[in-house]
């Protein structure tokens, strides 16, 4: 099973970056766990310069924007 995790405070635009990715992950009839991080300890722990942030399988995919859902399903098969 993939972990998806949403890097951010929960600002509109990790909630609409939550959105895409689950909408990714059951469009490509994969499983996942979602996980929001919010922490600012744990989100700086992946480099991320600005959020909004999408790692999966604890491998930081985007940051700083919201990525289509062609590009998450890319992030999920790889």
């Amino acid at each position: 099973m993939l972990t998806v995790k949403i890097l951010g405070s929960g600002c509109a635009n990790c909630k609409k970056l939550e959105a895409v990715a689950r909408e990714a992950v059951t469009g490509a009839g994969r499983a996942a766990e979602f996980v929001k991080v919010t922490d600012m300890k744990a989100i700086l722990a992946y480099d991320l310069l600005s959020t909004p942030g999408l790692v999966i399988n604890d491998k930081l995919v985007c940051s700083g924007r919201i990525p289509t859902q062609a590009e998450v399903r890319q992030w999920l098969s790889a």
